[in-house]
């Protein structure tokens, strides 16, 4: 698997900095009120796993799946694949995510969460692509990680026709392993 990965983008050790961090700003900011973690399936799991793990709050977790991606290219279209098993209503959400590059999937997300009467939302991203999101440039990411290049990035939790999510850092997929199909 590792001969697939054209560069390391973000080390493993840059990952779990910026996590902690992100982890003490929730932290603070959330202080006393409890928060539901919804994260999005599958991608954000190992995100979301770490980040819990630094946080310093009451709260419970959640999943959501959906999907709008077929190997590389989206779809354009959002379906909800898994639902939220408790009611969110009257609560702080915020939004556990892998990546936002067309916000197509986020704005879907958080319309839907909207609906059901919460307290807060917010979203977390642990990457960004500024490049690509020029659907629906205003979503506004409270908590981000970091902003990337339009490169198609595995690891971390982040997959390739399912593979690559236990790769400890995220790292560029090599062109020719997706452009075989």
């Amino acid at each position: 698997m590792k001969d697939d990965i054209l560069d390391v983008m973000l080390s493993q050790e840059v990952l779990q900095k910026r996590v902690k961090e992100l982890a003490l700003q929730i932290t603070k900011d959330y202080g006393d009120e409890p928060v539901i973690f919804v994260s999005i399936l599958k991608g954000a799991v190992v995100f979301l796993a770490d980040l819990i793990r630094y946080t310093e709050l009451k709260h419970t977790i959640d999943f959501m799946a959906v999907s709008s991606y077929k190997n590389t290219k989206s779809s354009g279209i959002v379906r909800l694949i898994m639902d939220l098993r408790e009611s969110p209503e009257g609560k702080n959400v915020l939004i556990v995510e892998d990546i936002i590059d067309t916000g197509l999937t986020m704005r879907y997300i958080c319309e839907n969460l909207l609906t059901r009467r919460l307290k807060s939302l917010k979203i977390c991203s642990l990457l960004y692509k500024p490049t690509k999101q020029h659907v629906y440039p205003d979503i506004k990411i409270d908590y981000l990680g970091f902003e990337i290049p339009d490169k198609f990035v595995v690891g971390y939790g982040m997959d390739y026709n399912e593979l690559y999510r236990n790769l400890p850092y995220v790292g560029i997929l090599k062109p020719e392993i997706y452009r075989r199909k």
